[in-house]
């Protein structure tokens, strides 16, 4: 594998035949001082505004969320991405993920400012025109108006072109009517301003900028849902609903390229929210194992509880190592697009589905770590957790939403194997070299030479062992499928797990190499426990779906030698994870949370 350096950034899925370099590679410790001052911001936010008033917004006091989204408007917290000339602040993206991971510890308020700053803003801001954006971002901007976004039917979830809602030009030819209905709308019920799609003519699926009170516009009452309770959420109904042609969102019949372009965004931001989140809830929970007594001593003390609460950081940490990586990517691509001459919105959307595969693991990733953070979290709390005084409780259900929107996970792991072949079929992604150079390699005799040198050498050796068998899995899995491949989804999302494991595990290492210049190793023992912990536990999984996958479709010898490539590719040393887990346990317990 070849190393690569700055002027040679990887491309999107490049990282599975690429080596990457640790020292090239963003990592949250590089945050400016201004990013260090938008994350503590964001904190402060959440600890004087949010926090205080939970259960108030869970009980959708009217008018609270609105005016707690227009404070946030009034210190810049919503318009972090937006161009100065729009009454933005123009930061970069790195800052726009900082603000939503640091407001993603906000229960259903961060969950009504993600969709206002994500899907009810950024369509408008991107594929708007000139005018359209004069009209309605300086507004959205401030939080003066609130956003939302009409994609999802009773009918079409995954599946957002087999929409029904209709669009006709009225015999003047100044409106459309629209015709059908739109539900799970984020915001809907107090929205200013609404990205709706609906099919011209019965075919070509277009957007729409449709304003609060428009006539043949109504929204329904407010759903009662699992979690996020303090969120608003309703369904849209239009009944010859007069839309000016003015209004029209885009090219008519490309509504699907603004739709599936915002997705990529929304899932990395996504990832963001899901680990703010996380982090809150790890507070949480570590702070009431220290406290909780039990047998006459701390339950924070006991070896069962510390494991749980060192792998609630393993996974966060891993988590935020991919995400910033990402996003500094994106940042990077959006700037070398920029300076060959795209627009704002053609180089950030250029950027993101450069990316597109990244931020559908990353979606995955971020909305499954929640889930476990929180689920521990309230195993932790015991009792007490299933007792609705106690925040955790909140945290859980609110946190199971996260799997279904942005694209279910099972939508995202498919798209993410889906873009990886469709990128090597146009040639952008060179996989059959590397592929076959794996097969040659099953076929030899094992290398069992001398012994890897240098701090991380063995870790190294995992990493590009682990890429090298989801290179086999999937390249066998392409020989022997072909065009049938696409009806196995069982077997590409086992493809699509071993990716996500190799990009996180990778994505720790790296970080922790580039610690390791930067403060030196006795400085970091317990970020390269968390890395190794979390790589040899990576080992097993990636085992375990790989030999799911290849049982689905190999037989005889070539299923057994393919078995022992994948044992000898995720073959990893033997380390003390029971150890490692104490001392990281044992630094939570000394921080009073998660501070790492």
């Amino acid at each position: 594998m070849e190393a690569t350096n700055k002027a040679t950034a990887l491309q999107g899925g490049e990282w599975i035949i690429k080596e990457s370099n640790p020292y090239e590679t963003f990592i949250p410790e590089d945050f400016n001082e201004e990013q260090s001052m938008v994350m503590d911001m964001c904190e402060q936010f959440l600890q004087t505004e949010i926090l205080p008033v939970v259960e108030r917004i869970d009980q959708q006091e009217p008018g609270l969320i609105p005016s707690l989204m227009e404070k946030a408007g009034e210190q810049g917290l919503l318009s972090t991405s937006f161009p100065e000339a729009y009454g933005g602040l123009g930061k970069d993206f790195i800052t726009s993920t900082i603000v939503n991971e640091g407001l993603g510890g906000g229960y259903s308020f961060s969950v009504a400012v993600a969709a206002h700053t994500g899907i009810g803003s950024l369509p408008i801001l991107y594929f708007g025109t000139e005018e359209q954006k004069q009209k309605y971002i300086p507004k959205l901007a401030s939080g003066q108006w609130k956003g939302a976004y009409g994609l999802t039917e009773p009918n079409s979830g995954s599946d957002a072109l087999g929409a029904k809602t209709v669009a006709v030009l009225s015999e003047d030819g100044k409106h459309y009517l629209l015709n059908g209905q739109k539900c799970w709308i984020t915001n809907g019920g107090f929205a200013d301003v609404y990205t709706v799609f609906a099919k011209i003519d019965g075919d070509k699926f277009t957007g729409f900028i449709i304003e609060r009170g428009t006539e043949g516009f109504t929204q329904g009452p407010e759903e009662h849902k699992m979690g996020i309770k303090g969120s608003s959420t309703v369904q849209l109904y239009f009944q010859d609903c007069k839309v000016p042609v003015e209004n029209v969102l885009g090219e008519i019949g490309k509504g699907h390229i603004i739709a599936f372009n915002i997705l990529n965004i929304g899932r990395l931001k996504l990832c963001a929210a899901t680990l703010g989140g996380a982090k809150k809830a790890a507070d949480t929970s570590i702070q009431y194992a220290i406290t909780r007594e039990q047998f006459k001593m701390s339950i924070s003390k006991f070896g069962a509880i510390k494991h749980k609460m060192a792998e609630i950081a393993i996974r966060m940490w891993v988590c935020e190592s991919a995400l910033y990586r990402t996003a500094n990517w994106i940042d990077e691509k959006e700037h070398e697009l920029a300076a060959n001459g795209k627009s704002f919105a053609e180089a950030l959307l250029g950027a993101a589905e450069e990316y597109a595969i990244e931020c559908a693991m990353l979606k995955v990733f971020g909305s499954e770590v929640l889930d476990f953070v929180v689920d521990e979290g309230l195993q932790i709390h015991g009792g007490n957790g299933f007792s609705d005084e106690y925040m955790i409780s909140k945290a859980y259900r609110d946190s199971r939403i996260n799997r279904i929107y942005e694209g279910t996970n099972e939508i995202n792991r498919l798209l993410t194997v889906d873009m990886v072949l469709k990128r090597a079929m146009k040639g952008k992604l060179d996989l059959m070299g590397p592929a076959m150079a794996v097969q040659k390699e099953l076929m030899s005799i094992p290398d069992f030479g001398g012994e890897e040198e240098g701090p991380y050498a063995k870790e190294l050796k995992a990493i590009a062992n682990f890429k090298k068998a989801i290179l086999m899995v999937a390249g066998a899995a392409v020989q022997k499928l072909m065009m049938q491949l696409d009806k196995e989804q069982e077997i590409l999302m086992n493809i699509a797990d071993m990716s996500i494991e190799v990009f996180h595990a990778e994505s720790a290492l790296l970080r922790v190499m580039k610690l390791a210049q930067q403060k030196g190793e006795a400085a970091i023992t317990l970020q390269a426990d968390m890395m190794k912990t979390y790589l040899y536990d990576a080992a097993d999984r990636i085992n375990k779906a790989g030999k799911d996958a290849l049982n689905s479709f190999a037989d005889g010898d070539e299923l057994r030698m393919m078995h022992i490539g994948l044992k000898r590719f995720t073959k990893v040393e033997p380390f003390n994870s029971k150890d490692a887990r104490r001392r990281i346990a044992g630094k939570l317990i000394e921080d009073n949370g998660y501070r790492f």
